[in-house]
């Protein structure tokens, strides 16, 4: 854990008791700061106090005690709606701010030569993938890499830093918001599309809060751009016209003539006067899909920043083993595979998955973002069926119907996934594909999109646990599972 040392004698704050909320207060109390934590929910507050968190009601607090105020990334500021603490937090003057932000300071409090690289990752789809990734190129040439942020673990939970230590940090806007200090060694911006609006207000404020990932940055410092969308290229531009960092745009679909590109599968490093052939990247198992083509381009030109060997990069960027619930294959039975795409909570991740597979029997559905689906009709033609579950599945049927695509409203991830499963056995297509691509957040039948994934990988295990079971069946046509 690193200790908040640079909050010791202050008093903060904590709202949120979750997985971040929790290892915030501790980080602090090691620091030597007085801590007041809470949580609207009474088995969080129970839960984080059993692990040493002191609790204090922060609805009956007097705020103007308090010197910061550490709110859970997920709790609204200001819209839709000012949660109550956030209320009293404003009216007092205390300033809102994140675990990122205390990891910030503590970063910048030691000195130049003992503090860690920052390799930043934002953007609406691919972070997790990205981060991932990164951090596995790191470890594969033997660098102390340690992954945190809105993946894995808390930051504040990663081991104490020093000067060869690695932190590869995923960001979501809604951290990056309330972090004012983070200096990024290497900064990504994968991408930007219509997502999160209702707390954001705009695509403008959206992603005005994702270029906070380059503050703080120096002229020695890495800017990586994706340039396969128009707010990128525009972005680029301004950023070169701004500073002189060293700035690395970064493209799956045409050659740059500075930056990394894919072009025909292979990733190209065209950075010095000399381009270089990194890898074949449909050699990659795990990187299906030109998004991921772009990903895979973003992470060789963040840690090509730290003077690693490219032929190293190129040979760990093949070994990736993939990132679960993000395309991720959970099994085959007979001919068709299934895939689990559950982290596409919106439409824009579900092109992904959609445009990487033809023969689709497409599980979609759950809570809405706007637009739906309908910026998927172009890749409808991909799809065989879609099998709709949760909220949504009126509003993605009506769009269904206008396209005149086969769809089944089954409720239920269970029923969907039997139905589907059942379709693509009897369809006589080549290579069937069963996709969990919901295109929706998963709040009205799971906590989250995790626990979505691990659902649909258990059906699926059971599915086949039931083919491999009935051996005559399996043995009659010589095909196994």
């Amino acid at each position: 854990m690193i200790k908040a040392d640079t909050f010791r004698g202050r008093t903060v704050a904590v709202f949120g008791l979750g997985r971040t909320g929790v290892t915030a207060a501790l980080s602090l109390v090691a620091g030597g700061a007085i801590v007041w934590a809470w949580d609207d929910n009474r088995e969080s507050r129970e839960a984080a106090q059993q692990q040493g968190v002191p609790l204090k009601n922060l609805e009956k607090a007097d705020w103007s005690e308090v010197d910061d105020f550490v709110l859970s990334p997920g709790v609204p500021h200001h819209l839709p709606k000012p949660h109550w603490s956030a209320v009293a937090a404003k009216a007092a003057g205390v300033p809102i701010i994140c675990d990122i932000e205390i990891l910030a300071r503590e970063v910048a409090a030691k000195p130049e030569r003992a503090r860690p690289k920052i390799i930043a990752i934002t953007g609406t789809n691919g972070k997790s993938t990205t981060t991932s990734l990164i951090g596995h190129i790191l470890k594969t040439c033997g660098k102390d890499a340690q992954i945190g942020g809105n993946i894995g673990r808390g930051v504040l939970d990663l081991d104490r830093m020093h000067s060869g230590t690695y932190y590869v940090i995923e960001l979501s806007s809604y951290q990056l918001e309330r972090t004012q200090s983070l200096r990024a060694n290497a900064a990504i911006f994968l991408n930007l599309s219509p997502d999160h609006l209702d707390r954001h207000g705009s695509l403008k404020e959206y992603g005005q809060a994702k270029q906070a990932v380059f503050n703080n940055q120096t002229p020695a410092d890495t800017v990586v751009v994706g340039v396969d969308d128009e707010y990128g290229k525009t972005l680029c531009t301004e950023l070169k016209v701004r500073n002189g960092r060293r700035i690395v745009p970064i493209s799956a679909r045409r050659a740059s003539g500075h930056g990394v590109s894919v072009l025909g599968g292979k990733l190209f490093c065209n950075m010095s006067k000399k381009s270089i052939e990194v890898c074949d990247l449909r050699k990659a198992t795990a990187l299906e899909g030109q998004h991921n083509w772009q990903n895979a381009a973003a992470a060789y030109a963040a840690v090509s920043a730290f003077d690693l060997d490219p032929k190293e990069i190129g040979e760990a960027i093949l070994s990736f083993p993939g990132l679960a619930h993000r395309m991720e294959t959970v099994g085959t039975l007979r001919n068709v595979r299934f895939v689990n795409d559950s982290k596409a909570t919106n439409a824009d991740a579900a092109r992904q998955a959609l445009s990487s597979y033809e023969n689709v029997f497409w599980i979609a559905g759950g809570v809405a973002k706007e637009g739906g689906i309908e910026p998927l009709k172009d890749l409808f033609g991909n799809v065989r069926a879609a099998y709709l579950i949760g909220e949504a599945a009126q509003g993605f049927s009506s769009t269904l119907d206008a396209a005149q695509r086969p769809h089944h409203n089954k409720k239920t991830l269970e029923m969907a996934l039997l139905c589907a499963t059942k379709d693509a056995l009897e369809s006589g297509v080549k290579d069937p594909i069963v996709l969990l691509s919901p295109a929706c957040a998963s709040f009205d039948q799971f906590k989250n999109f995790e626990i979505r994934g691990d659902a649909f990988r258990a059906q699926v295990q059971k599915l086949m646990g039931i083919e491999a079971t009935d051996a005559q069946k399996i043995s009659t046509n010589g095909e196994g599972v």
